[in-house]
């Protein structure tokens, strides 16, 4: 054995940093790519958002072509020529690193970028402190009128800009906090109702027993389970009705005794919510009008009282997290008979070059400008691979127009079975770029606004030998249950036999699974009275 040295000549393909770029934001959703746009500005200073009248070196557009560009009429047009004039190489030869050409943009000034947060309206938190008492107290004063204000971002004249106050949703926590605080209540029972209260989940429920919180105390405190009780009932009559149970058949008591005595049936409900609930979740209808003693009409008032209580009183309270904003990209129209897809302007960010430091630049090429020589092939980048990624989506959504054209006239039962390989063929793009385009990006249809991978699916054959997709399938599911006897809903099975009858084969756990995909209950469970 020895050392050497050994020269070899191989060929491998690489990512360039632009081509990384450019997939980072083609998978973005159009308010992610705003946000990810608003991170590099603040640190690239020749990057900055233009308007419609300039290109990306900030100078002027010649009158009439700003003025197609902003008129209606022409804009389908213009969306045309620019799918018209994308390229059909795949998309890595698309990005492929080559200096960059300066151009005029056809992208607009982004209306729904980012968000404009003010830091003079951050809500201050309270300060709680270490006694029951005085957290009580002090929360009160924060909450008790429905949310945080803070007086010094009120306006100090009638000059000043208006400022939307920031307002958190109150809790049910909050909401209880502040009732509890108007009942006269001593010291140690505002303290077991606050202990009871942080014990209350976001559904309204108590799920702790009453033995195990006193258990829980320290000894010292000297809690029982009685006094617990107490606070209990104290939290059990305020709003909203039914909160502090401590099962489902509970809270429905404690919401039909807040109910006029005079309403119809309310005996009867009380019934059933303290022991029949079991017979009335399976729909056992039979069995509760022999326990309650009373005919098929009174059973559905009554049915239809208790379906009107609220199951989770405390739910109107809860935050199930962050709301997910969407914004479509895509707006599908029907032009003289054709449908054609066109790229909504006004969430296309309009980019340009700073001119002031693209002249210093222009100035002084010496090895003093390197850092803006690379922040200026950083902005190309930026700009070029922008306008790439909105090209691309509406070239994807185009060819996704043409194959659901029926779909755009008839409905989801015309869907058509439709995957990403044919439209990264028709395209001659990789799958995996048809994959991030489709993901995160929406079309605005007028059937509603769609995920562009809404239009994709299986297929299913069918007995004349063609195909039906998975959208359609459901969408005659869901037709079939809308026009059923409630009385005697249809089964997998029978709706199984109904789609064979129709020319479409399919399995009955297919049924199944479809069937719970729309959030459909089993037949047992939708029929009623």
């Amino acid at each position: 054995m020895k050392q050497g040295l050994q020269l070899k000549f191989s060929q491998n393909l690489s990512l360039t940093p632009q081509l990384q770029q450019a997939i980072r934001l083609l998978q973005l959703s159009t308010l992610e790519l705003n946000q990810e746009i608003d991170i590099l500005m603040q640190t690239n200073p020749l990057l900055e958002r233009g308007d419609d009248s300039e290109d990306e070196y900030g100078n002027p557009l010649d009158q009439g072509v700003a003025d197609s560009a902003t008129d209606a009429n022409n804009q389908h047009e213009a969306n045309q020529e620019l799918a018209a004039s994308s390229t059909a190489d795949n998309f890595d030869a698309e990005y492929s690193g080559q200096d960059f050409q300066p151009g005029v943009t056809e992208s607009a000034a982004s209306e729904a970028g980012s968000f404009d947060e003010s830091a003079d309206f951050e809500p201050s938190a309270p300060d709680f402190s270490d006694t029951f008492a005085a957290e009580f107290d002090e929360e009160f004063d924060v909450f008790s009128n429905g949310s945080r204000w803070d007086e010094n971002n009120a306006p100090a004249d009638d000059d000043s800009d208006f400022k939307q106050q920031e307002t958190l949703q109150i809790t049910l926590r909050e909401h209880l906090m502040s009732q509890l605080k108007l009942m006269p209540l001593s010291e140690r029972d505002q303290t077991l109702t606050l202990l009871l209260v942080d014990s209350i989940s976001d559904d309204g429920y108590l799920e702790q027993s009453l033995e195990q919180i006193a258990d829980e105390m320290p000894p010292e405190l000297e809690i029982d389970a009685m006094e617990l009780q107490t606070a209990l009932r104290h939290i059990q009559h305020l709003d909203p009705a039914g909160v502090g149970a401590r099962n489902l058949s509970e809270s429905l008591l404690l919401q039909l005794d807040t109910l006029p005595d005079d309403t119809p049936h309310l005996g009867l409900a009380r019934q059933v919510a303290e022991k029949h609930l079991s017979a009335l979740g399976a729909r056992d209808f039979v069995k509760l009008r022999k326990e309650l003693a009373c005919d098929e009409a009174t059973l559905k008032q009554v049915q239809q009282l208790i379906t009107s209580l609220n199951p989770r009183p405390g739910a109107n309270f809860s935050v199930i997290g962050s709301e997910h904003y969407i914004q479509h990209e895509v707006i599908v129209r029907k032009v003289k008979g054709i449908w054609i897809a066109s790229l909504n302007e006004s969430v296309i960010p309009k980019l340009k070059i700073n001119q002031l430091y693209a002249g210093i630049l222009k100035r002084n090429r010496d090895s003093s400008s390197q850092y803006l020589q690379s922040q200026m092939q950083e902005a190309k980048w930026m700009i070029k691979n922008i306008q790439q990624r909105f090209s691309t989506i509406l070239r994807v959504s185009q060819a996704i127009v043409d194959r659901q054209r029926n779909f755009l006239e008839y409905g989801e039962v015309a869907m058509k079975p439709l995957v990403l390989r044919e439209i990264a063929d028709e395209l001659d793009l990789h799958e995996s770029t048809i994959s991030r385009v489709t993901t995160n990006k929406y079309m605005l249809t007028p059937r509603g606004i769609f995920e562009l991978k809404y239009f994709f699916g299986s297929s299913v054959a069918t007995d004349s030998g063609g195909t039906c997709s998975a959208t359609a399938i459901r969408a005659l599911i869901k037709k079939l249950v809308e026009q059923e006897n409630p009385k005697k809903p249809y089964s997998d099975n029978q709706i199984t036999d109904l789609l064979a009858k129709q020319g479409i084969v399919v399995a009955r756990r297919t049924i199944a699974k479809y069937r719970e995909s729309l959030n459909i209950a089993p037949a047992s469970l939708r029929k009623s009275l």
